[in-house]
């Protein structure tokens, strides 16, 4: 018997994957700022003078980056409530998330600062600066730059891993999209339909990274 496509009966559940989109939306952002935040600490850390703490960042970012992000949302939001630590599931996959990127972007970023030329930090130095103001003023932008095409899809691939947050309940776009399929067993439409807006969302990731980078380095620039 041949399969008889019905789109038609995803619209009533509209609402349920704009909440979705929305929620997939605040989980990006959310842990992106915080993620690459994370990231640039670790990075300096990490190309930092003290070998104690360059190594104990040494040994998060490996052990994140040898390990699957579903165990660690897992050990987030199902093993931390045996300390006493509890979570609700939009806590546990931003935290899971940030974790996640501020690891990878560390070692993205610090790729960045290992390409800057040594003679710029020397004049930095011969000016007197401090290693904050070198880091701030001479460093972190031009390694910014060097590295946003590549951070840029990282951010984009931690968007689109959101959607293993659904495995906790966060109702992001996955979980909808489960839930309605669940309810009227239409699943080629349903994940059809997921699947472009997971396309649309990250291509608008892409290009909106890109114009503020555009708009951060250019502005620099012209300091």
């Amino acid at each position: 018997m041949a399969y008889k496509f019905d789109f038609g009966a995803i619209v009533p559940h509209w609402e349920l994957l704009l909440n979705g989109v929305v929620l997939t939306t605040e989980l990006t952002v959310v842990g992106s700022v915080i993620g690459v935040s994370l990231g640039v600490l670790g990075a300096w850390a990490r190309a930092s003078r003290a070998p104690v703490i360059s190594q104990i960042v040494g040994v998060y970012v490996e052990l994140i980056r040898n390990t699957p992000f579903l165990v660690q949302l897992f050990f987030i939001f199902f093993g931390l409530p045996a300390l006493g630590v509890k979570l609700t599931e939009f806590q546990a996959a931003v935290l899971a998330m940030v974790i996640n990127l501020g690891a990878y972007s560390t070692e993205i970023i610090r790729a960045g600062i290992l390409a800057i030329p040594q003679g710029q930090i020397e004049a930095a130095q011969s000016l007197a600066m401090n290693r904050v103001q070198i880091f701030r003023y001479v460093v972190i932008l031009p390694a910014l730059k060097k590295i946003w095409p590549a951070l840029s899809s990282q951010i984009v691939i931690v968007m689109l891993g959101s959607s293993v947050c659904s495995q906790i309940a966060a109702e992001e776009l996955t979980f909808a999209a489960n839930y309605i399929q669940a309810m009227n067993f239409r699943a080629f439409e349903v994940y059809f339909i997921v699947t472009g807006v997971y396309l649309v969302m990250s291509i608008l990731l892409r290009w909106m990274l890109k114009v503020f980078g555009n708009f951060l380095f250019e502005r620099r620039n012209h300091v």
